[in-house]
């Protein structure tokens, strides 16, 4: 692909981006539903223990295992 066709394609990708940005309408969200029932807030450590390290120690754990029960290694 030569350079006009990828700064063609790059335009379109952003202006395809930038309009979806633009028709998209945040403001629907500051209305509640009539069965919104939203959750209480959680704090700062809770939301780093359960996006970041939750995880995280299931990653690991997973890795560990399949490393543990690996039996493709051969014993010598």
């Amino acid at each position: 692909m030569d350079k006009k066709n990828a700064l063609r394609a790059g335009a379109v990708a952003a202006g395809t981006t930038l309009m979806m940005l633009l028709m998209s309408s945040p403001a629907l969200a500051l209305t509640r539903d009539d069965g919104d029932d939203p959750a209480p807030k959680l704090e700062v450590v809770e939301t780093l223990g359960l996006f970041v390290a939750l995880p995280l120690a299931l990653f690991l754990a997973i890795a560990g295992l399949v490393m543990v029960l690996d039996k493709s290694r051969k014993k010598a």
